[in-house]
C-alpha cells in the first residue's frame, strides 16, 4: 500500500515562494506518475502539475513559469517549488501517486497567499 505525506505549506505574502514536499512510502516509486493537485474551499480539485517516471513534467496554464515540479527517486520524494505566488494560489495542495490502474492520495497541505 502506498502512503503519501505532504509538507511545506503555510502562509506567504503575494510574490513569495514556498516549496512543498511529498514523501512516498512503498515500492515502485521510480515508475510512478506523481501529481500535485489543489482544491480551494467550494471549488473542484484541479491538477497543478505532474511528473512522469522519466522526469517529463506538465503544468496547468495558471502556474506555468512560476511552479516547478521535481522528483528525487533516491528519497522517494517529489517537490513543488512555487514562486511568485498569488492570492488565487491559495488552496489545499494534495499529492497523488499513480501506477497502472492504482492511484493513492495524500492528506494535503494548506497554502495561503495573503498580505
Amino acid at each position: 500500500q502506498v502512503q503519501l505525506v505532504e509538507s511545506g505549506g503555510g502562509l506567504v505574502q503575494p510574490g513569495g515562494s514556498l516549496r512543498l514536499s511529498c514523501a512516498v512510502s512503498g515500492s515502485f516509486f521510480r515508475i510512478m506518475t506523481m501529481g500535485w493537485y489543489r482544491q480551494a474551499p467550494g471549488k473542484q480539485r484541479d491538477l497543478v502539475a505532474i511528473i512522469r517516471s522519466g522526469g517529463i513534467t506538465d503544468y496547468a496554464d495558471s502556474v506555468k513559469g512560476r511552479f516547478t515540479m521535481s522528483r528525487d527517486n533516491a528519497k522517494n520524494t517529489v517537490y513543488l517549488q512555487m514562486n511568485k505566488l498569488k492570492p488565487e494560489d491559495t488552496a489545499d495542495y494534495i499529492c497523488s501517486a499513480k501506477i497502472g490502474g492504482y492511484e493513492a492520495w495524500g492528506q494535503g497541505t494548506q497554502v495561503t497567499v495573503s498580505s
